[in-house]
C-alpha cells in the first residue's frame, strides 16, 4: 500500500483571504533530490494528480517521471511512483491532462544527447484516471522538441498542445532560433498534426495559450537568451486569428521575464490568470495576475512566493469548486509546492 505524505501548511493558511501553501515533496522523498518541473490536473472524480521528473539532477542519467495523487476530500498525497522511464535515456518535462472524454494524457520529454536540443516528445494515456498507463508512443521525432504546458480544448473541439523546439548546444542560453510551436489533435480522426510556429528576434519557448474568442488565441512565452542580469527581459506575446494554425511574430509584452516558464489559463468567468516571475533576472517573486480585458492589462496581482529563493515553473488550474491551484518548484528544484487561493484574493 502506498504510504501517505503529511502536508505541511503555511502558517498564513488560516487567515482570511490568505494563500494556502503546502510543501508537497522535498528532500525526504525517495525519487532523488531533483524534482522539476511539476504539473497538476484535476480528474473527473475530484482527485488531484501531480507529475514531475526526478532523479539526481537536470542532466543526470536515469531521470524518470513520477506521479502522485491527492484523493478528493483527503489531506494527504500518495507517495510518488514511477510512471515513465527509459532504460537508455533520461527523461525531462512532464505534462498531465485529462481530456473531456475522460482519457488522461501524459506527455513527456526524452533526451537523446547531452543537451535539450536533442530531445523528443513521447506520450502515454490512461483510461482509469491515472491508475495505469499505456505503453509509450513517440509524439514528435523532430530533434529539440519538448513539452511544458497542458493542452486546451478549442471551440472547434480540437485539442491544442503547446510545445517548443529548443536549439543550440549551450546549456546556459536559449538560442535565438528557438521557437514556440503547437500540435493539434482531432478527436474524430485521433491524429496529431503540427499547428503553427511563433518566431521572435531573440527566440522564445514554452508557450502558454488561451482562446479568447472562437478562433482568436493569445500565447505568452518564455523569452530566449541567457540568465544574467538584463534590462530587456520580457515575456514574448503572439496572437492567432485562425484557431492556432498561424501566429503573429513574437513581440515583447510589457511584463518582465527572467528566462523562466509561465502559465496562462482562462477562467470560467472569462478572466485570464497569469502566473509568472515578476523580474527580468531572478525567479522571484512568483506572481499571480488577473486580466479582465483579454491580456491587455493585469491590474489585480498577488505574490504567491517571494524571498531569497527560486520559485519557478508554475502550472495553474481552476478546480470545479472555483478555487485556483498553482504548483511550482523551489529550493534549488528540490521541493514541489502547491498553493490554493480564490480569484478574489488578488487585488
Amino acid at each position: 500500500m502506498i504510504a501517505p505524505i503529511i502536508l505541511l501548511f503555511a502558517a498564513a493558511a488560516s487567515l482570511p483571504g490568505a494563500v494556502v501553501a503546502e510543501h508537497v515533496f522535498g528532500p525526504e522523498t525517495a525519487t532523488g533530490p531533483y524534482k522539476h518541473p511539476s504539473c497538476l490536473t484535476e480528474l473527473d472524480n475530484g482527485d488531484l494528480y501531480l507529475v514531475y521528473y526526478g532523479g539526481g539532477g537536470e542532466y543526470a542519467e536515469a531521470t524518470a517521471v513520477f506521479g502522485a495523487r491527492k484523493r478528493q476530500g483527503e489531506s494527504r498525497w500518495s507517495q510518488p511512483v514511477r510512471i515513465a522511464s527509459d532504460p537508455f535515456r533520461s527523461l525531462g518535462n512532464a505534462v498531465v491532462w485529462q481530456a473531456p472524454d475522460g482519457l488522461v494524457w501524459l506527455f513527456y520529454v526524452v533526451r537523446y544527447g547531452e543537451t535539450w536540443s536533442t530531445s523528443r516528445i513521447q506520450v502515454k494515456v490512461s483510461r482509469d484516471r491515472a491508475a495505469t498507463w499505456s505503453d509509450p508512443s513517440v509524439l514528435s521525432l523532430e530533434a529539440g522538441m519538448m513539452v511544458r504546458n497542458r493542452p486546451i480544448v478549442l471551440a472547434s473541439g480540437e485539442y491544442l498542445l503547446p510545445v517548443y523546439q529548443e536549439t543550440g548546444e549551450d546549456r546556459e542560453i536559449v538560442g535565438p532560433d528557438s521557437t514556440s510551436r503547437f500540435l493539434r489533435f482531432d478527436p474524430k480522426t485521433r491524429q496529431w498534426s503540427p499547428s503553427g510556429v511563433i518566431r521572435s528576434a531573440k527566440g522564445n519557448i514554452q508557450p502558454a495559450v488561451v482562446e479568447l474568442l472562437p478562433g482568436r488565441l493569445l500565447a505568452l512565452c518564455r523569452r530566449g537568451g541567457g540568465y544574467g542580469p538584463t534590462t530587456g527581459g520580457y515575456l514574448v506575446e503572439s496572437e492567432s486569428h485562425d484557431g492556432g494554425r498561424t501566429w503573429s511574430e513574437g513581440r515583447n509584452n510589457p511584463l518582465p521575464n527572467p528566462n523562466s516558464a509561465v502559465d496562462l489559463i482562462k477562467l470560467r468567468n472569462g478572466n485570464l490568470l497569469l502566473v509568472y516571475n515578476h523580474s527580468m533576472s531572478e525567479r522571484t517573486p512568483l506572481r499571480a495576475a488577473i486580466s479582465a480585458d483579454g491580456g491587455k492589462t493585469w491590474p489585480r496581482t498577488r505574490d504567491l512566493a517571494s524571498g531569497k529563493n527560486s520559485f519557478a515553473y508554475p502550472i495553474a488550474l481552476q478546480a470545479r469548486d472555483g478555487r485556483l491551484h498553482v504548483v511550482y518548484t523551489s529550493d534549488g528544484r528540490r521541493v514541489v509546492n502547491h498553493a490554493v487561493f480564490e480569484e478574489a484574493d488578488l487585488h
